[in-house]
C-alpha cells in the first residue's frame, strides 16, 4: 500500500510538472512567433494601408507551416486583418486583453476566450519605422488542443508508472517474504512483545548473562551479571569490548578461540564462579555467557544433598522396617513367640548400638545422618556395614567444607556396596573407618568385592571408568577425586584385609598448597 501511494504520488508530481512546462514552452513559442511576425515588413505595410488581403496569406501560410491554432494581426483598433475564418476578418478581436500592447507597448502571454475558444495566445505590437504603435500580432493555441497534449503525455507517464509499480510490487513481495523468513513470520507488534518478554525473562534470571558479537563488545548483560561484577547498572557494559572489563581478564582468551565451556570454575571480580560460554553457530554473531558464584551453588546443593540424605534414610527405613514388621507379624502367626520377640530385641539392640557409636564418634549431625542413611540401604541390599569401634571424627575443622565430606564418603560407600554385591558366592561386607586423630583427617572404605583390576588402575579417577559393564561407578569416583582436591587431600587405593579394594582418603586439617614429603602406609591407617 505504501509503493502504490508513493508511486502515485510521484505521478502526480511528474504530470503536475509536465502540464507546466509544457504550457512554459507554448507560452514561449507563441511569444516568439509573435515578435517574428511583428517585425515582417509586409505585416507593417499591410496595416499601414489596410491591405487585410497580404496580411491574411502570409498570416495562413505561415500558421499552416508552425501549427499555431490562429495568428491574428490587427491595426490599433484592435480591428482584424487576418483570421482562421476569413467571415471574421474586419471584426473587432476579443478577449479585452489587448490594452498593455496597444496602450503600453508591451509584449506578453495572455489566457482569454476568443472567437474559437479559450487559447493561451502571446500578443506583441507591431511599430512603424517611427516606432509608434499601428498594431498588434496574436498567436494562439487552443487550451483544449494544450489539454489534449497533456492528457497525451500523462497517458505515456502513466504507462511507464505502471511499469515501474509493478517491478516495485515484484520487488516488495521478495523483499517481504525474505524478511519475513528471517524475522520467522512475526509482526512488529510481536517482535516487539517478544523483546519486551526476553528482556523480563533475562532479568528475573539469578544467573549472570553476558552477550557479546563476533568482534568481542559486549551487546547485552543482565542485572545478576552487574551485580556479581561489582558494577553500577549506570555503568552500562553496552558496546564494551570484554577486553576493557577488568573483571573478566580470565574469560578474555577462551572468548577469543570460541571455546564452548559447561559448567566451568574462573576467577570473576575475585570470586570463584561456575561459568558457562556458548558460542552461537554463525561466527559473526559471537557467544553467549552465563555465569553464578560457586558458593551459591554450593549452599543449593548442600541443601537438595541433606534432602536428598533425609529422604533417602526415611525410604530405607520403611522398607527395611516393613520388612521385619512382616517377619514379626508371620512369627506371631506362627506362635513363634519367642522368636519374635528374640527378633525385637536383637533389632532394637543392633540399631540403638549403631546409633549410640554414631553419636559419640561423629557428633557432625550432618555426616552422622549420612552414616545412618548408609546403614539402612545396606540392610536393604543385603550387605553388612561395619562401623569401626575406633572411630573418631569429633575434631573436624569447621573450615572444612562438611559437603564436600558427605560427597567423598557416599561415593565410597555406595562403590563398595555394588562390589560387594558383585562378588557371587561370598557374604557382602563392607567397613567405615573414620579418624581424626593427628594433622589430617583419615576416611577409609573397604569392600568385599573383586578388587580394582590392573587394567583400569591408571584411569580409576578418569569420568566413565568402570569396574563393571554398566556401572556407574567411574561417575562417582570422578565427584570424590574432585572433593578431596578441593579440600587439599589425596586419595589412595590398595587391596583390603576383606579382599576387595580399600580406599583411603587423607585430608588436611590445616589447608595447604604444598605438602611436606611424609610417607604415608597405602593401606591402612588403623591403630
Amino acid at each position: 500500500m505504501l509503493l502504490i501511494i508513493l508511486v502515485g504520488l510521484i505521478g502526480a508530481l511528474f504530470s503536475d510538472f509536465t502540464k507546466n512546462l509544457l504550457h512554459d514552452q507554448m507560452s514561449s513559442k507563441a511569444l516568439d512567433l509573435a515578435h517574428s511576425v511583428a517585425k515582417n515588413p509586409l505585416i507593417r505595410q499591410g496595416i499601414e494601408q489596410g491591405d487585410s488581403r497580404s496580411v491574411q496569406d502570409f498570416a495562413e501560410s505561415l500558421r499552416m507551416t508552425v501549427g499555431a491554432e490562429y495568428i491574428v494581426v490587427g491595426d490599433r483598433n484592435e480591428i482584424r486583418l487576418s483570421h482562421p475564418n476569413p467571415q471574421r476578418i474586419g471584426q473587432r478581436f476579443l478577449g479585452g486583453d489587448l490594452g498593455p500592447a496597444l496602450n503600453e507597448g508591451l509584449a506578453y502571454v495572455s489566457s482569454a476566450i476568443g472567437s474559437l475558444g479559450p487559447s493561451l495566445r502571446g500578443i506583441v505590437p507591431v511599430r512603424d519605422a517611427q516606432e509608434q504603435i499601428i498594431g498588434f500580432v496574436a498567436v494562439g493555441y487552443l487550451t483544449s488542443d494544450m489539454d489534449l497534449m497533456v492528457r497525451r503525455q500523462q497517458m505515456e507517464i502513466l504507462g511507464y508508472i505502471l511499469v515501474v509499480l509493478l517491478f516495485g510490487l515484484m520487488g516488495a513481495a521478495v523483499i517481504s517474504s525474505g524478511l519475513k523468513a528471517a524475522i520467522m513470520g512475526l509482526e512488529v507488534y510481536e517482535i516487539a512483545a517478544l523483546f519486551h518478554e526476553r528482556n523480563a525473562i533475562i532479568s528475573a534470571i539469578r544467573e549472570g548473562i553476558i552477550a557479546i558479537n563476533g568482534a568481542g563488545t559486549i551487546t547485552y548483560a543482565n542485572r545478576a551479571a552487574y551485580a556479581y561484577l561489582g558494577m553500577d547498572q549506570q555503568t552500562s557494559f553496552h558496546g564494551l569490548p570484554l577486553d576493557d572489563v577488568h573483571s573478566c581478564s580470565e574469560l578474555r582468551q577462551i572468548v577469543k578461540n570460541r571455546e564452548q565451556q559447561l559448567d566451568r570454575e574462573m576467577i570473576l571480580a575475585n570470586r570463584v564462579m561456575v561459568v558457562n560460554i556458548l558460542p552461537l553457530e554463525d561466527p559473526r554473531t559471537g557467544m553467549v555467557i552465563s555465569f553464578r558464584p560457586k558458593d551459591e551453588l554450593d549452599r543449593l546443593a548442600q541443601e537438595l544433598t541433606h534432602m536428598h540424605a533425609y529422604s533417602e534414610l526415611l525410604r530405607s527405613q520403611t522398607h527395611e522396617y516393613s520388612n521385619k514388621m512382616h517377619t514379626i507379624a508371620g512369627l506371631i502367626q506362627l506362635e513363634a513367640y519367642q522368636e519374635a520377640l528374640d527378633l525385637v530385641i536383637n533389632e532394637a539392640s543392633g540399631y540403638e548400638n549403631l546409633v549410640r557409636s554414631l553419636v559419640c564418634a561423629v557428633p557432625d549431625p550432618v555426616i552422622a545422618g549420612l552414616i545412618l542413611g548408609k546403614y539402612n540401604r545396606a540392610c536393604e541390599l543385603k550387605v553388612s556395614l561395619a562401623f569401626d569401634p575406633q572411630n573418631s571424627f569429633s575434631d573436624v575443622p569447621s573450615q572444612v567444607n562438611r559437603e564436600s565430606l558427605v560427597t567423598i564418603i557416599g561415593n565410597l560407600l555406595d562403590n563398595a556396596f555394588d562390589a560387594a554385591r558383585d562378588q557371587q558366592g561370598h557374604p557382602a561386607r563392607v567397613s567405615l573407618y573414620l579418624t581424626d586423630l593427628g594433622p589430617d583427617l583419615v576416611i577409609e572404605v573397604e569392600d568385599s568385592g573383586s578388587g580394582v583390576a590392573e587394567s583400569i588402575a591408571r584411569t580409576l579417577f578418569q569420568r566413565g571408568v568402570t569396574t563393571k559393564s554398566g556401572r556407574g561407578r567411574g561417575v562417582g569416583l570422578v565427584l570424590v577425586k574432585q572433593a578431596v582436591e578441593q579440600l587439599g587431600g589425596e586419595i589412595i587405593f590398595g587391596a583390603g584385609e576383606l579382599g576387595g579394594a580399600l580406599f583411603t582418603v587423607i585430608i588436611p586439617k590445616v589447608h595447604q598448597q604444598e605438602k611436606a614429603n611424609d610417607p604415608r602406609n597405602p593401606h591402612s591407617h588403623r591403630r
